[in-house]
């Protein structure tokens, strides 16, 4: 073997001796790859002996993969809270009326009708016959003519006057005439205390329910 080619390998081999006697990276593995004198190849991780070739090569060393990210915790659905909802319907108050009729008479009434009636509208005319029908005005009040009398020639509805009363006095006029029927119940009959029990009753459960139990 000549000189010349003896030192060419030599110098081709020592980066390769100069590399093998470095340590390797703490992250890296070290793999020698050795060349024999027959050629055959090696792979081992530790310097060649006695090898015509020796090659060094620096791996990265297997590493685990990184641990998976631990799945998010299942919160409980939170409960239901179940509210109990009331409705509250508060009745208005019962309205009174206090009516007064063409002659100035006064009563108390649930209803603002007035009393509706049907009532003869009077005229002249000729009486029917037998002088039955409705009683006419006094005589003297309307000049009719001579031969002629006043009749009914027909009929109206008319309604007595009625204006609601302030609750304030409802509850006073319901509790007056609740007094008035328990001093009329001891001097009563047998079938009006009935009627008297009854009425009470219902005086007594609209002062409840509209004045507060006044």
């Amino acid at each position: 073997m000549s000189v010349r080619p003896f030192l060419i390998t030599c110098l081709s081999l020592l980066p390769v001796a100069l590399s093998a006697t470095e340590p390797p990276a703490t992250d890296s593995v070290r793999i020698y790859r050795c060349v024999g004198t027959n050629g055959a190849v090696a792979l081992q991780d530790a310097p060649c002996d006695g090898a015509r070739q020796q090659q060094v090569l620096d791996m990265q060393r297997p590493q685990d993969p990184p641990p998976r990210p631990a799945a998010p915790v299942q919160q409980p659905p939170a409960a239901v809270i179940e509210r109990e909802v009331r409705v509250v319907t508060v009745q208005p108050p019962q309205p009174m009326y206090e009516c007064v009729t063409a002659e100035g008479e006064r009563y108390t009434s649930d209803s603002n009708e007035g009393n509706p009636r049907w009532v003869p509208i009077w005229g002249f005319g000729r009486r029917p016959h037998g002088g039955h029908g409705p009683r006419p005005p006094a005589p003297g009040q309307h000049p009719h003519p001579p031969g002629s009398a006043i009749v009914p020639i027909g009929s109206t509805l008319v309604r007595d006057s009625c204006h609601a009363l302030p609750q304030q006095e409802v509850c006073a006029r319901l509790n007056d005439r609740r007094w008035e029927l328990i001093r009329r119940y001891n001097s009563a009959l047998q079938s009006e205390r009935q009627q008297l029990v009854r009425e009470q009753r219902g005086i007594e459960a609209r002062l409840d329910q509209d004045c507060g139990g006044a």
